[in-house]
């Protein structure tokens, strides 16, 4: 069961973007430990530039963040890092010239996950430890990155777009294994999926984003409106992308 008791994170009115262009213009919302937040909304909306502003990449411009229940303000990517938040990005950024194993233990960390807990998470990463990464199917690749992200042992996970471009059997795996993960461990999960019906089948809490603003948000605890969050993904569908 999701402890909604406890609230891991906290945004409130955050504004951030890259260089001098803002992406987000005032986003707000609550995620509690151990609950998933599916992120919805066409493309250039600000979804990749939100989980960058929580990891601390992003440009940030003003607003308030808070993880368990202290600013993270002006901290590192590393002490966020090291705090409990993890980021597995669209592009992966595994170590290609490591191998599978090397990879993982080179993000292991005191208190994280130890390698026979990754290879039960991901047996196929087991049969292949030996292997480099640049030897690794894009399946193969997508689990190593989020194994390899629990050996640190987050609190937060946040996953962008981790089944764009994977075949339907390895989608199955990694929903399996996220949903895994949230369920055994408690570790909050924020999920960037282009897909509404993959996030709404794995999420509680969803977010819907448009022009870098909230424009739907079930965070009262409230079932999600699967109709409206179609309405409103059909609508912003039906515009021109911004940049």
């Amino acid at each position: 069961m999701t402890n909604r008791s406890a609230t891991i994170l906290s945004c409130r009115d955050v504004r951030s973007g890259w260089g001098a262009t803002e992406i987000l213009d005032g986003i707000s919302f609550d995620l509690s430990a151990g609950e998933t937040m599916a992120i919805l909304g066409r493309n250039g909306v600000g979804k990749t530039t939100l989980l960058s502003t929580i990891m601390g990449r992003a440009r940030f411009r003003s607003g308030e963040l808070v993880f368990q229940g202290h600013s993270i303000l002006g901290t590192s990517i590393m002490k966020r890092s090291r705090l409990g938040i993890a980021l597995v990005p669209q592009e992966r950024e595994i170590f290609r010239s490591l191998t599978v194993l090397e990879n993982m233990q080179i993000a292991q960390r005191s208190g994280g996950w130890t390698l026979e807990q990754a290879y039960d998470l991901f047996p196929r990463l087991s049969e292949r430890q030996k292997h480099l990464g640049n030897h690794l199917s894009g399946g193969e690749q997508q689990m190593l990155a989020i194994a390899r992200s629990l050996m640190a042992g987050p609190k937060l996970l946040m996953l962008d777009e981790p089944m764009e471009g994977l075949a339907p059997v390895i989608i199955d795996q990694i929903i399996h294994a996220i949903s895994r993960i949230q369920r055994e461990n408690e570790i909050a999960v924020l999920l960037v999926e282009q897909h509404a019906s993959i996030a709404l089948s794995m999420s509680e809490h969803v977010l819907v984003m448009e022009r870098g603003r909230s424009i739907y948000d079930n965070g009262s605890g409230e079932k999600p409106d699967r109709a409206k969050i179609e309405g409103l993904l059909a609508l912003g569908n039906s515009e021109m992308p911004t940049k």
